[in-house]
C-alpha cells in the first residue's frame, strides 16, 4: 500500500461550470415561474415545468434552422 493516503487524483476532475451554468439555471427557473403563473390548471403547470426544461433545445433548433445549418 502506498504511503500517501490522501490521493490528489480527484483534483484533476474539478468541474468548472462558469457563468453560463448559472445563467442557464436562472433562465430555466424564470421560464418555469412564467409558465406556472400563466397556467389555469394543475396539469397546465406541470406541462409548463416540462416546457421550461426543454425550451433551450427548441431555441437552438430554431436558430440552426434559421441559419440553414
Amino acid at each position: 500500500m502506498s504511503e500517501q493516503t490522501n490521493c490528489d487524483c480527484h483534483k484533476a476532475y474539478k468541474h468548472h461550470h462558469g457563468a453560463l451554468g448559472g445563467a442557464y439555471g436562472l433562465a430555466v427557473l424564470g421560464a418555469a415561474v412564467y409558465y406556472i403563473q400563466h397556467s389555469a390548471t394543475f396539469w397546465a403547470g406541470v406541462l409548463g415545468v416540462l416546457k421550461a426544461l426543454i425550451w433551450p433545445a427548441l431555441v437552438i433548433y430554431k436558430l440552426l434552422d434559421f441559419l440553414k445549418m
